[in-house]
């Protein structure tokens, strides 16, 4: 199994492949970098590297869509697939079940290394030098309420008590050279880290890491079970442990081949006003929010560093395709820690994390003979309220595994003659991701609403069940031979 173990590696691939583009004139961070970045999730592009930002220092680079969509055909996934280590050519299907099965490994504890052999080390600033203003950091949607520092970097942060390091994403904006404020969400991990803090009084520690291995963000991106620390899964995921190097100002380490590193500590109030920003949905939402202020106190970086950049919004960026893999991987996770008998679970890249769907093996019958499809629907309904990641989208289907869940062609034709249009759909109430935009003001405002899951079950074979009018179905083997054969002519 190949696995990068920097960004450069990991870019040396995406260019090998034809999927990396270069651009050598200069590009504004001031939307420019954010429009062409954009742009190139719309038309399937290769990654843009921005090699000369106007108003950065020299030499130091952006990156555009690290993880979208791949420009090679064949391979949709290829971004994704040799991030996590697996072949540019890997199915979706096998891509989640890589990351299901790495969360049932022994995790492999990261090697810490010394300073003079951490790349990320090169540069070493304190003070005034300790400035984000000489860094290419832009602002990536008009209506955006500033330039974003974190779209695709870790917060590395750890419990008072050391217990768990937490490595997540979470969207950070800049304040000015000094400063940043981030959405620090109360339910979420480092939420719940910050909040330890919060209620002692102290500021919370913290380091902002960007261009780390390519396996790191995915990582950060995934709702891994409160308590695991997502560097030794990244260990795991790889077969040997990552190399990481202690901090300057804290005692949190960070993974040593890291681009950029920013340290300093978060406040322990909510003194900082964030956003708004594009989001995943698909659309800016208007509403500002009261989060911690993040302190810059030091930051040291590799030689012309390279700062990744996602420019969220409409199908399909890295917030589906990372996220969703994630969330997906999880759920499947914890329907076979469940005993279910799933083949796979996906969140459909252009349903913006708002679905989930699950097939189930087609003789789930025989697992569950006590069982009809809603009883078996409404156990697996029982493991996503349960699951941190079950509720995260507002709708889940469950299908037979006759289709690809990760064909659109599949799955519409699935969704539109499989799902009753009132019944055979269970509500599940309780707490919900408020940037979903489906529900509505009074749900978002108390983060709490429905998730529904539908019964799209097919009725046994002999019990009414119809076959496919599809030509692997509806036609013998040699008709079949035959109408290939002309096709060919």
């Amino acid at each position: 199994m190949t696995h990068y173990n920097d960004l450069r590696g990991y870019l040396d691939a995406l260019d090998e492949l034809g999927d990396l583009a270069r651009i050598q004139r200069e590009v504004s961070r001031n939307l420019e970098a954010g429009a062409i970045t954009r742009l190139s999730y719309e038309r399937t592009a290769p990654a843009p590297l921005f090699e000369n930002i106007s108003g950065a220092s020299p030499g130091f680079r952006l990156l555009g869509a690290p993880a979208g969509l791949s420009s090679i055909p064949g391979k949709p996934l290829a971004r994704v697939a040799l991030s996590v280590g697996q072949p540019a050519e890997s199915a979706p299907a096998a891509i989640v079940d890589h990351l299901a099965c790495a969360r049932d490994l022994a995790p492999i504890p990261p090697r810490k290394v010394g300073s003079p052999n951490a790349a990320c080390k090169q540069n070493v600033l304190h003070g005034e030098q300790a400035s984000l203003d000489r860094f290419p950091i832009p602002q990536i949607h008009l209506q955006d309420g500033g330039r974003y520092v974190n779209t695709w970097g870790i917060v590395v942060a750890r419990t008072p008590d050391g217990a768990w390091t937490n490595w997540s994403i979470t969207r950070i904006m800049m304040i000015d050279g000094k400063h940043m404020t981030g959405m620090v969400a109360p339910s979420q991990h480092l939420g719940l880290i910050w909040n330890q803090w919060a209620k002692l009084g102290k500021p919370m520690p913290y380091a902002l890491v960007q261009g780390a291995a390519p396996a790191v963000p995915v990582v950060g991106g995934i709702p891994l079970p409160e308590g695991v620390d997502e560097s030794g899964y990244v260990g795991a995921l790889y077969g040997e442990p990552l190399d990481v190097v202690a901090c300057e100002t804290s005692d949190l380490d960070v993974p040593a081949a890291a681009e950029i590193v920013i340290e300093g500590h978060a406040s322990a109030g909510r003194d900082g006003i964030e956003g708004p920003m594009g989001e995943f949905p698909g659309y800016v939402p208007g509403q500002t929010s009261r989060e911690p202020i993040f302190s810059v106190e030091c930051i040291t970086h590799r030689d012309n560093p390279i700062w990744p950049l996602v420019a969220a919004g409409r199908p399909v960026d890295e917030t589906h395709t990372i996220a969703g893999i994630g969330v997906a991987s999880e759920i499947l996770a914890d329907l076979r820690s469940a005993g279910l008998p799933v083949t796979t679970v996906w969140s459909p890249l252009h349903a913006a994390m708002h679905w989930t769907i699950i097939t189930v093996a087609p003789n789930w019958r025989e697992h569950l003979p006590d069982s009809d499809t809603h009883e078996f629907v409404h156990r697996i309904g029982k493991v996503l309220q349960s699951s941190r990641s079950g509720r995260h989208a507002p709708q889940s289907y469950v299908l037979d595994d006759d289709i690809d869940p990760a064909v659109d062609t599949d799955l519409i034709w699935a969704l539109a003659t499989r799902i009753h249009p009132h019944h055979r759909a269970e509500p599940w109430l309780g707490p919900i991701n408020p940037l979903m935009t489906s529900f509505t003001p009074t749900e978002h405002a108390s983060r709490s609403g429905p998730v529904v899951v539908h019964d799209g079950l097919l009725p046994a074979y002999g019990d009414g069940r119809l076959p496919h009018s599809s030509f692997a179905q509806a036609y013998p083997p040699d008709i079949q031979k035959r109408a290939l054969m002309h096709s060919k002519n």
